[in-house]
């Protein structure tokens, strides 16, 4: 058995915990000024921050987004309480990559989370230069089996591959792959970056494929390049921290890729920190706000701390709802006439 994959995950848990500055706080979204109504003409208790993914009824338009997975207790704890917080709060929920089922068996438990979410939306996650490594149809949908997924995620990670020891960085051909994949599945592909963002020409080679669902994952949040660059052993190396910072920011991301909006579901992640971020992703255009960071080390706590992590977003989502004097998130999206200025 190969345990290489499956010691990664832990590995990169160890990481975050002992360099803070893994999270690379761009604070993009600072920059973004909003038109603040001290008339709202509304009632706090009248916000309904609602939304539907996925045919999925969602309590406010938040992701638990992709952290980990693996044959290891802390990973199961972790990947448990996730669930049992998307459930009770409402809200959709990614697992980390499921490469690692494959290498080490015993992994498939931490990703059989349907009993402690029943009607959570959950995403299944592979890597899509996998499909250049010899990555099967069949190994892809006992993934989305295991979860009982209603989607799958495809990451793209170059820049991560790039840096890592072990990386796979054949993306060649990646984009029809992709499609041919697509075209096999019973659920949608989303396709995710995980922290370098998606450019408009990725959007437009994803819907050519018949894609509709993508995560732009922006620059800003947790940055990959410096997780890797703590697992070389050839520190003198730096090549993970010369690219820490890599990529699109994700309201720039967000803004670049409107002219696709009819076409494509968007999903803002990369460094979304608090509930005035979400609100501000919503109205450059994403119908969903992934969180990854800020939930970790609540997850490794309980989920009692993770519910308590997710309401505070919430609260923070419905108070800026409220001082723009928008009742849904329908008057919020794509409302650029809230966005007053840019500092």
């Amino acid at each position: 058995m190969n345990d290489q994959t499956n010691n990664r995950k832990i590995e990169h848990i160890q990481a975050i915990e002992k360099d803070a500055l893994t999270d690379r706080q761009g604070n993009w979204f600072d920059s973004i000024a909003l038109l603040h109504r001290a008339l709202p003409e509304l009632s706090l208790d009248q916000i309904d921050p609602s939304c539907v993914f996925l045919n999925k009824h969602l309590s406010f338009p938040l992701l638990i987004s992709s952290m980990t997975g693996g044959d290891h207790q802390l990973v199961r704890k972790i990947n448990k309480n996730l669930a049992i917080a998307a459930e009770h709060c409402q809200v959709a929920m990614g697992v980390g990559s499921q490469r690692v089922m494959f290498s080490s068996p015993e992994a498939k438990e931490s990703f059989a989370l349907r009993k402690w979410a029943p009607n959570a939306p959950l995403i299944a996650n592979i890597g899509a230069v996998q499909l250049n490594y010899g990555m099967t149809l069949e190994q892809i949908q006992q993934a989305i089996d295991v979860l009982e997924a209603d989607a799958l995620f495809l990451h793209l990670n170059p820049l991560q591959e790039a840096i890592q020891p072990e990386g796979d960085t054949d993306f060649s051909g990646l984009t029809c792959a992709i499609g041919q994949l697509q075209s096999k599945l019973s659920v949608p592909i989303i396709l995710k970056e995980v922290g370098s963002g998606l450019s408009p020409a990725d959007i437009q080679a994803g819907l050519q494929q018949k894609i509709r669902y993508f995560d732009i994952a922006g620059s800003g949040g947790t940055s990959w390049s410096r997780i890797e660059h703590h697992r070389r052993t050839d520190k003198d190396v730096d090549l993970g921290l010369k690219f820490q910072d890599w990529g699109i920011p994700t309201p720039l991301a967000l803004k670049l890729a409107e002219p696709y909006l009819d076409q494509a579901t968007l999903i803002a992640s990369g460094g979304i920190r608090d509930g005035i971020d979400m609100a501000k992703s919503v109205i450059l255009g994403a119908s969903l706000c992934g969180v990854a960071a800020p939930l970790l080390r609540p997850a490794m706590e309980s989920a009692d701390a993770v519910i308590s992590a997710i309401e505070k977003l919430r609260r923070e989502f419905i108070t800026a709802m409220f001082l723009l004097g928008t009742p849904n998130t329908a008057a919020l999206f794509r409302n650029k006439a809230l966005i007053v200025e840019k500092r």
